[in-house]
């Protein structure tokens, strides 16, 4: 039973550290007008030791997911990411027009100035999951200073 317990408080204790070692800035939820169904979630993200961003979660929508997207000719197309991957020390921007989290069936509006819980679960090398909970700000605008809502998205797209 000792041996379980260590076990358990060992596997606890390393999951912890390596979600330490993600750091996530810059964030923000774009904010929605009466009866709009989904929005996006943008950041920078930083794995000190490398990881893979492997699913995202909130309470206030019924499906999230990571997007990506891309000029397809002349139409711009969104697809989801199964898997995000994070190198080592580099810097992932989710950013408008192109990676993103999407935040579908939304549950309520998301008014400016309100937050959303994320958590967003990472993967290291070893396949050991974790869990990074994060609240984000909602906002009609990336943050001053904020270089991930600085690429346009807007435009004439075709979906």
């Amino acid at each position: 039973m000792k041996l379980k317990l260590f076990t358990a408080s060992l596997l606890f204790a390393c999951s912890t550290l390596h979600a330490q070692t993600v750091e996530v800035k810059d964030a923000w939820v774009r904010a929605t007008v009466p009866s709009q169904k989904g929005t996006g979630a943008f950041m920078s993200i930083t794995a000190k030791d490398g990881a893979r961003l492997v699913g995202v979660s909130s309470p206030v929508a019924g499906v999230v997911e990571v997007h990506d997207m891309k000029m397809d000719g002349d139409i711009m197309r969104m697809r989801a990411v199964p898997v995000l991957e994070l190198p080592a020390g580099q810097t992932v921007h989710l950013k408008p027009g192109g990676y993103h989290v999407m935040l579908m069936d939304l549950k309520q509006g998301l008014p400016k100035g309100s937050t959303v819980p994320l958590t967003l679960r990472l993967q290291d090398a070893q396949g050991v999951e974790t869990r990074l909970e994060v609240s984000v700000p909602v906002s009609t605008a990336a943050p001053a200073g904020n270089t991930t809502g600085k690429a346009a998205d807007h435009g004439a797209h075709k979906h």
